[in-house]
């Protein structure tokens, strides 16, 4: 039986890279429509089921009088969409760091990325009460900015280099460090209530306006991810053998760098603190797909979005009419990847 294992040649002096291109492209397509399905199971189950004949009538006979047609079209619709968008993101940046760094336990919300942005938010809400989305978004951008600069410079300070488990060790302190402080900020300025909500993770207050400013932000990352693309696959063999090629690394991680900073900073910004979709979500592609990243950036972006859609699915019918905050489903199940991931690392296993 013929293999669906395809090896890149374009370039005879390129290393092989492995991809399966068929698999991939039954993920694209197909992990579309399931992702489109699972949106629609979003907007039909909640605090109070709505039919689908219901849902219908909202999108093609919208009745400001229904109280189900308000919720469709102002709540949920706008929940599942800016789930899809917040998940795509989390994963593309995962994706992202990993084939960077060559560090398999990298992720926005391991590497400080994720504590940062929310650092920035409880200053903003100390020092600037009031501010817009927008105005939030650009000091979660700043914030994961921070924190990213904090975890390698620390990891840089080390005489062997930033090997994955001190990069995932300096993102652990950091991570605590700046949480810690966020915590003292919300105290100390009486903002505790305002930016709880970050510290869960969820997407239970998201409005129309969260998904305009998500959606570009997503579109630009993905597209600037999609051209980086085969850099990083190169890149991800080794700097040593990127720079052989001819590629100009720093750029290409400085590039990198900036996509997953603008995805992380929005998803942030909208969601908050929502754990473990990049680390979990780039290895199941790259065990699906193979390690070419033209087709892992894409596959983790609809796989992202669908784990999320569904955690905030089952985060309503956990203990209903109450809802469970998105990021403990997630954790539920990215803690036990992570130890995993860390004890292999551990063993010196790459």
């Amino acid at each position: 039986m013929p293999s669906n294992t395809s090896t890149d040649t374009t370039n005879p002096e390129q290393p092989s890279i492995v991809s399966r291109p068929i698999v991939a492209t039954i993920i694209l397509f197909g992990g579309l429509a399931i992702l489109v399905l699972s949106i629609g199971l979003s907007i039909m189950y909640g605090a109070s089921d709505i039919d689908f004949i219901t849902i219908w009538q909202s999108l093609t006979q919208f009745d400001p009088s229904s109280t189900s047609h308000q919720i469709i079209r102002g709540l949920r619709i706008p929940r599942a969409l800016a789930a899809a968008l917040i998940g795509a993101s989390l994963a593309m940046s995962g994706a992202i760091m990993q084939g960077m760094t060559r560090n398999p336990l990298a992720s926005p919300s391991i590497m400080g990325v994720t504590a940062g942005a929310t650092f920035m938010i409880a200053i903003s809400y100390a020092v600037m009460p009031g501010s817009s989305n927008f105005t939030i978004m650009l000091w979660a951008f700043s914030g994961a900015a921070l924190g990213t600069s904090i975890v390698f410079g620390i990891g840089s300070l080390s005489k062997s280099g930033l090997t994955p488990v001190k990069l995932a060790l300096a993102g652990t302190a950091v991570t605590a460090l700046l949480s810690s402080i966020s915590s003292g900020i919300a105290i100390h300025f009486n903002v505790a209530k305002d930016i709880s909500f970050w510290y869960a993770g969820g997407v239970s207050s998201i409005q129309w306006m969260h998904v305009q400013l998500l959606a570009p932000v997503a579109i630009i990352g993905l597209t600037i991810a999609l051209l980086l693309a085969n850099s990083i696959t190169v890149l991800n063999l080794g700097d040593d053998v990127a720079k052989g090629l001819g590629q100009q690394t720093i750029i290409t991680k400085l590039t990198g760098t900036l996509v997953v900073l603008l995805l992380t900073g929005a998803a942030v910004s909208v969601s908050g603190t929502i754990g473990f979709i990049g680390l979990v979500i780039p290895h199941i592609t790259r065990f699906l797909v193979g390690v070419n990243y033209r087709w892992i950036i894409p596959c983790s972006a609809i796989l992202g979005g669908l784990l999320l859609v569904i955690a905030d699915t089952v985060s309503r019918m956990v203990n209903p009419p109450f809802e469970t905050p998105v990021g403990t489903i997630t954790a539920l199940v990215g803690v036990p990847f992570f130890l995993y991931l860390a004890r292999r690392e551990g063993s010196g296993i790459r």
